[in-house]
């Protein structure tokens, strides 16, 4: 572990340490409500990155405001760090996966609000230019052609629009494939722009003179990188990169070994293309007319995503990790060299966090952007390691901890007393959304419900046993849905499972309502399948307690109920703030929700409200984690990790907005 991030965690500690649970006779309604500690998550994560003139520029992820950090190549240290604004529309920047150059000016697109925006490295600069849509979507590409018009791609609407710098005109080339969301990738030439569809796997060339559009090719799964090579088109397709003639003929295919995927690509003058791979991280070569990739070297940066390649003049090839890193690699020789933004200079700052767990008595675990952030209720320290991606959910079984994690599917496993991160395997399937993660001590073996990548619908249930890693995954375990959550029976045996009819997104749904499905995990089969509300299409989180099912629906203004697990009928109904995750605690049943401030509430005969003002700060559902024998919970205020009261017998409290 660097030691600066143990640095810059410790500088955010505050002075008010916790040593232990606190016992319930200590709790009264007039007793401080809340304790702060500190930002959640700290990251120096980073998603868009460009090259210009021996420097790098590259843009945080997950921070307000993000920042575009200027990067002098030849020292490898942040020489200056600019905040980009807001724009005018609702909704904040939390990152740019887009980044182009041109004219001498660096171009960014940001995210949750799709604007582009200008900087320039002469004065420093940062100009906002053009919206291209509402709170909720995304540039997720940008490229500059020869002449310097820029081509974005943009989410949720599937779209490519052209900027032209020089006057600020924008043109709308119109919907590429019904149904597409996702315009993941561009390139651009003279005369044509290359674009890269998630959903639908397409790769779409666009006249730039006419705006006809014409499908090349189309992939096994969704395209996340193009590049040009002369007058070949190049396109990562899951574990496929395909080569075409920039006309659609000559089509070529080679594949990596199943299970891996391509990641970024960039090509050399002399017809070589270079390729990262993930979960791996590792770097492979191709050159037209080749029957499979090679590869180059280890990862230089193992498990990492790629957020961008590029191959500087003397042929070293330099790649920008998604964890906040920056690396560069001699292809001839294999060796490579790791800079550590945070170290170079780097500001870090709170992310939103993906996960949590209490290990009672001993740890909070705060899952972040490729790191796990703990604090030692013990001493009041904090510590912070490297995780190979984004840990969804977490739960524990003895010393180990398991964590389930995007973008590669992975399961993996922390040791309490060493930190130590092993791989148990890849899921696999597709199934690389993993949205809930539980134990069954009965069968002792770890379930996991998902999402495929992608336009397609059948999630899967996943069964683990933890001690060998062997993994059986059961697709379509409700056929046409994906799974979004799922609670084992704490008798044991048995786990049910919550549904979501719009599965991967991009495919038109085939149910209309989500379902709930009890799974036997001794015989293998589903027991029954039912619809508990017609038309609701989103079970967001299923808890099961004292023979009900409590279930929160996502996409329905916080529909909550309470199923009879042997009539299968609903005996509760309501509605909360928001969606978000379950709880059960000393016989009660708890809900933390998005939206109406962040509030938490107990759900009874009615739901009832314990507190708001937490915050929409979850980069996942909201969570509670409750202290043994106690009514306080280690939640989020804001950002920020807090030990929150939640004791049912006192008044609604309000979070305070700011420490204090």
């Amino acid at each position: 572990m660097p030691r600066s991030f143990l640095i810059v965690a410790a500088a955010l500690l505050p002075a008010l340490l916790l040593t232990g649970p606190v016992a319930e006779a200590a709790v009264s309604c007039d007793d401080p409500a809340v304790a702060r500690f500190g930002p959640a998550s700290v990251t120096g994560a980073i998603v868009g990155a460009a090259v210009l003139d021996g420097h790098a520029y590259v843009v945080t992820r997950g921070l307000k405001p993000p920042v575009l950090a200027d990067i002098d190549l030849a020292s490898r240290k942040v020489v200056r760090s600019v905040p980009i604004p807001d724009g005018p529309g609702a909704g904040e920047p939390e990152g740019a996966w887009a980044t182009a150059v041109s004219g001498g000016k660096i171009y960014v697109g940001t995210y949750p609000v799709p604007d582009l925006y200008r900087f320039d490295p002469a004065t420093g600069a940062v100009e906002y230019l053009k919206s291209f849509g509402k709170n909720g979507g995304f540039v997720w590409s940008l490229t500059a052609a020869p002449d310097g018009t820029l081509y974005a791609g943009t989410y949720p609407d599937g779209r490519v629009r052209e900027y032209v710098p020089a006057t600020g005109a924008v043109r709308d080339f119109g919907v590429l494939a019904t149904g597409e969301r996702y315009v993941r990738a561009v390139a651009a030439d003279d005369e044509a722009v290359y674009a890269g569809l998630l959903d639908k796997g397409k790769l779409v060339r666009i006249d730039r003179a006419s705006g006809a559009k014409r499908d090349l090719a189309t992939g096994p799964a969704g395209i996340g990188a193009v590049t040009l090579k002369g007058e070949r088109v190049l396109a990562a397709s899951g574990g496929v990169l395909i080569d075409v003639r920039a006309d659609g003929s000559d089509e070529r295919r080679v594949s990596l070994a199943e299970g891996s995927s391509l990641d970024m690509m960039t090509a050399a003058a002399d017809g070589t293309v270079y390729a990262t791979s993930r979960p791996d991280g590792a770097v492979h070569r191709y050159r037209t007319g080749d029957a499979a990739l090679t590869k180059v070297a280890d990862p230089p940066s193992p498990g990492d995503e790629t957020r961008r390649l590029h191959l500087l003049g003397d042929g070293t090839l330099l790649g920008f990790a998604g964890s906040g890193g920056l690396w560069t690699l001699d292809p001839g020789t294999g060796r490579s060299a790791y800079t550590d933004l945070i170290e170079a200079g780097l500001p870090a700052g709170s992310e939103r966090p993906q996960s949590m767990l209490l290990v009672p008595n001993r740890a909070v675990y705060v899952g972040g952007h490729f790191s796990m952030e703990v604090r030692d209720l013990r001493d009041g320290s904090r510590r912070r390691f490297r995780m190979p991606g984004e840990p969804k959910d977490l739960v524990r079984r003895g010393n180990k901890i398991y964590a389930a994690v995007y973008p590669s599917g992975q399961i993996v496993s922390i040791d309490v007393h060493t930190d130590e991160v092993r791989t148990l395997g890849a899921l696999g399937h597709g199934q690389q959304r993993p949205w809930d993660l539980e134990y069954d001590p009965v069968t002792d073996r770890l379930v996991v419900a998902t999402a495929p990548l992608g336009a397609k619908l059948d999630g899967a249930l996943s069964v683990i046993d933890p001690d060998t890693g062997a993994i059986d995954v059961y697709e379509g375990v409700i056929p046409h849905q994906s799974l979004m959550s799922l609670s084992v029976d704490p008798r044991g045996g048995v786990v049910y499972l919550g549904g979501d009819v719009l599965g991967g997104g991009g495919a038109q749904p085939v149910a209309t309502s989500a379902s709930v499905a009890a799974f036997d995990l001794r015989t293998r089969k589903v027991l029954w399948q039912v619809d508990p509300i017609p038309g609701h299409r989103t079970l967001q989180d299923v808890k099961v307690h004292d023979g009900l099912l409590y279930a929160v629906y996502k996409r329905d203004s916080g529909t909550w109920i309470a199923m009879d697990l042997v009539t299968r009928k609903i005996v509760r109904q309501g509605k909360l703030s928001g969606y978000g995750e379950l709880t059960v605690h000393r016989g009660r049943v708890f809900a933390a929700t998005f939206f109406g401030g962040g509030n938490a509430y107990e759900l009874g005969t009615e739901a009832r409200l314990l507190a708001t003002g937490l915050g929409d700060e979850w980069y996942t559902n909201p969570q509670l984690h409750f202290e043994p024998g106690s009514w306080r919970a280690w939640a989020l205020a804001g950002r920020e990790l807090a030990l929150i009261r939640l004791d049912p017998r006192c008044p609604p409290l309000t979070v305070p907005s700011q420490s204090g």
